[in-house]
């Protein structure tokens, strides 16, 4: 018996006697209380049936019942607040009555069948193949239902969509003998072999390794065995494995939060001593390279096991026993094909049947392969269909070389692109790999370097998605209009990545248009520090390292270089001499991939970059911004993420219209030190979006904020400490949409923003403290106003404003949590 499984019950006789309680005091939720009675008393037998039985629940069934107790409590402390409301306070008895009427409505849903109710006692008697099959069902169906509530938004949002739809096709497709036959054989391994410590499925780029790996950790036969426990990592060609080993020990331990971020608790040495037993536990650790790396994530404990997904096969003594992944069969290759190529499973009349059956034959049963190759000559006309098989064709067979020749295989995938959206692909070899891109960086070195504004940016951005050449990660909370970019990521596997350090790194390295390190390396490429002796004439210069002091840096010479990615892992990074030397960088991107924020050295190096536009600083201390050290008179942009900032913003110090005249957008993200913003921001007449999100300390925003004439974006998501908007926000004539959802703490709407008769959306979501606005008769004052999402409490005073504002729309926002962020 599960522990939710005796509270369910345990909850449930609580809150009958609640209820009974409620319906001889309470006149407003009698009615309510009454009809949950009758339901209660139909759902105990069941409950303590399901409690008492011994047999334990599968995952699903068990997520259903977590689920309902949930709710249950939900009700019992709904109820307790409906007995301490005093009867004269009549605004609060109308609210709870209200939801005392959505919580009756939850739970007849619930109980409205008593099929659904049997089933779950009833389940537990049938034989055990008879239970897999009803759970695969249910699960399937709970993926597509889950998958219609995704909320409508704009053709961003949309091809996110495709994606996703398109990734379940495709998925439909390897359910057939491969995907299947591979399950069977790592399930035996998995849960069928107790002598079996650490097992691997193993398989070249592109093969379906970690779609296997994420079917096994869904299966449901799986998730039981392991009661749920189960952890899925990316170690990849470059990893902290300190970090890694945090993440895995507090998941053994129960500690996970502090695991994380503390390895003083985490054992040191290879972790491989046999150590007491435990629950079960599955840690999958994926796209693993190196002997070494893998030796320091695994250990030896009765109940835990470790699945390994590589590209190469590790001895036994390590991985006790592997799965190669098959590739696969003709049928299965051209069905996978032509769902790419034509969005169906088989050859439609109109296209050549030879022509396609040369094409798939050429993929060699690589999935990854016909994907990209389907997506690049979907509607394309015949002549250019036979015109890619002859450069197909002029590629050696494929043999043990298999996977050194997809490149060449590949390339043909990007070969037709557009030159421009070709550029763009291959601009995504900069980034280190298996690392999430924020949008908003891909955006702005794209604007920057290749002369496009942001809307064809996002084109080229949905053209390679649809193709299939990168995955587009949409955070739970992204809208359709004023959205920030840095709430969509970019993902691009392995072998595509390779694909485009192959082609960018073609021809004499000084003359080369993108300088990019492969993969972190303790220091720069000695090909680099070889031909020092001339310009390089690079407009990408990628550095992927460790921690760098001033004599780890060589001089460079790059005077076409307008785009300057510094990757890198450590707590302290002296930034490189060699900038000085770039008079026509656009860009600046320093990513800190460690556990720490890193402390940057030699910042006044940026003061005579005359042409930076954008400088994006993530998981660093940010110097100290005073007025003889940093100047960026053309600076645009400045996005601050994971920082430390409070001591660069010290109002006595800092002079922000002096140092960023020309400030346009500032995004301060996850940087929890900062508390106010200096008042000298309000100078800065030239800024139009201001996003301080995700900054839990925060408490005080600038008096003087309306000074902000041309501000058309204001974005306070998740500001927990903040408790009041200055009143001189009415004087934001220019803006067009305020975000202060999540601001738990903020008590109220000044009456002053019914002066903006610019704003078009407001985005006030989980703002518990909000109870009441500005009169109704000020709020029809807003003319320009289109769309408010807002919590249910709050909704029915602004849908006042709708029969006045036909153009208005009055959204109700589902509670949507995300931890995303937090993988990287």
């Amino acid at each position: 018996m599960a522990f939710n499984d005796f509270f369910a019950g345990e909850i449930a006789t609580e809150l009958l006697k609640q209820l009974l309680s409620i319906s001889r005091k309470s006149c407003l939720c009698k009615s309510s209380a009454d009809n949950l009675i009758t339901s209660i008393e139909e759902l105990l037998p069941i409950i303590n049936e399901i409690k008492y039985s011994g047999v334990e629940l599968s995952a699903i069934r068990q997520s259903q019942l977590d689920r309902f107790s949930e709710t249950l409590r939900g009700g019992l402390e709904l109820a307790r607040k409906v007995l301490a409301s005093g009867r004269w306070n009549v605004y609060k008895n109308l609210q709870l009555a209200r939801k005392m009427e959505r919580l009756e409505k939850q739970v007849s849903r619930f109980v409205s069948g008593p099929m659904q109710a049997h089933l779950l006692a009833d389940v537990h008697h049938m034989r055990f193949e008879t239970m897999e099959r009803f759970d695969r069902l249910e699960g399937r169906l709970e993926q597509r239902l889950n998958s219609m509530k995704i909320g409508a938004g704009g053709w961003v949002e949309e091809a996110v969509k495709r994606m996703e739809v398109e990734e379940e096709a495709s998925l439909g497709i390897f359910n057939g003998v491969g995907l299947d036959l591979g399950k069977s054989k790592v399930k035996k391994m998995i849960i069928g072999r107790d002598d079996l410590n650490v097992v691997g499925i193993c398989g070249i780029g592109g093969s379906g390794k970690t779609t296997l790996a994420n079917e096994i950790c869904r299966d449901n036969q799986v998730r039981s065995y392991f009661n749920n426990r189960i952890l899925f990592l990316t170690v990849s060609q470059s990893p902290d494995l300190q970090q890694l080993r945090a993440r895995i020990w507090g998941f053994l331990t129960g500690n996970e939060a502090m695991g994380y971020t503390n390895n003083l608790f985490v054992p040191q040495g290879k972790l491989q001593c046999e150590w007491g037993s435990g629950p079960r536990t599955l840690v999958v650790l994926d796209d693993v390279w190196s002997l070494s790396a893998l030796e320091q994530l695994i250990f030896r404990i009765p109940t835990y096991k470790t699945l390994v997904v590589s590209r190469f096969k590790f001895p036994t003594t390590v991985v006790n026993e592997v799965y190669n992944v098959e590739l696969l069969r003709e049928d299965e290759s051209l069905s996978l094909f032509c769902h790419s190529a034509f969005g169906q499973k088989w050859i439609p009349p109109t296209a050549n049947e030879t022509l396609v059956k040369q094409i798939v034959h050429e993929c060699k049963g690589l999935p990854l392969a016909l994907k990209v190759i389907g997506a690049s000559l979907r509607d394309q006309p015949e002549m250019y269909w036979a015109s890619a098989k002859k450069r197909l064709l002029r590629g050696e067979p494929i043999c043990e070389s298999h996977e050194n020749k997809l490149l060449e295989r590949m390339a043909i995938s990007v070969e037709y692109l557009n030159k421009k959206v070709k550029e763009c692909f291959l601009d995504l070899g900069s980034f280190p790999e298996d690392k999430k891109i924020p949008l908003d960086v891909l955006i702005n070195m794209w604007v920057e370097i290749h002369d496009i504004d942001e809307e064809e940016a996002f084109a080229i951005l949905v053209e390679l998605s649809d193709k299939n050449l990168l995955t587009l990660v949409k955070d739970p909370r992204v809208g359709d209009a004023y959205s920030s970019y840095y709430e969509i990521c970019v993902t691009q596997h392995d072998v595509l990545r390779d694909l485009a350090l192959h082609l960018s790194n073609q021809g004499d390295v000084n003359e080369r248009k993108r300088l990019l390190m492969p993969r972190r390396d303790t220091e720069l490429p000695r090909e680099w520090e070889r031909n020092t002796d001339q310009p390089f004439n690079a407009q990408i210069v990628s550095v992927h390292t460790g921690e760098m002091r001033e004599m780890d840096w060589f001089r460079m010479e790059f005077p076409k270089a307008e785009v300057l990615i510094l990757n890198f892992s450590s707590n302290e990074y002296f930034l490189p001499p060699f900038i000085d030397d770039m008079p026509k960088l656009r860009a600046l991107i320093v990513i800190n991939y460690g556990t720490n924020e890193a402390i940057l050295e030699n910042f006044s190096v940026l003061t005579n970059l005359a042409n930076l536009r954008s400088l994006w600083l993530e998981k660093t201390w940010v110097p100290q911004l005073t007025n003889p050290t940093v100047h960026m008179k053309n600076l645009r942009k400045l996005s601050m993420v994971l920082c430390k900032v409070n001591n660069s913003f010290n109002p006595s110090v800092i002079d922000l219209p002096l140092i960023f005249p020309r400030l346009s957008e500032l995004i301060i993200d996850h940087c929890h030190d900062l508390i106010k913003l200096p008042s000298s921001i309000c100078e800065v007449n030239s800024l139009q979006n201001l996003s301080i999100t995700n900054c839990h300390r925060l408490c005080e925003l600038p008096a003087d904020l309306g000074m902000l004439k041309k501000l058309q974006v204001l974005r306070l998501y998740a500001c927990p400490e903040l408790k009041m908007l200055p009143p001189r926000i009415g004087e934001l004539i220019g803006l067009k949409y305020l975000d202060i959802s999540q601001c738990f703490n903020l008590r109220c709407l000044p009456r002053e923003i019914v002066r903006l008769a610019s704003l078009e959306k407001i985005d006030m979501r989980e703002c518990s403290q909000i109870v009441s606005l500005p009169p109704r008769t000020a709020l029809s004052n807003m003319k320009s106003l289109r769309r408010i999402i807002c919590d249910d409490e709050v909704s029915w005073q602004w849908r006042y404003l709708e029969k006045t504002n036909p153009n208005l729309h009055v959204q109700v926002a589902e509670k949507c949590y995300s931890l995303d962020w937090l993988d990287g």
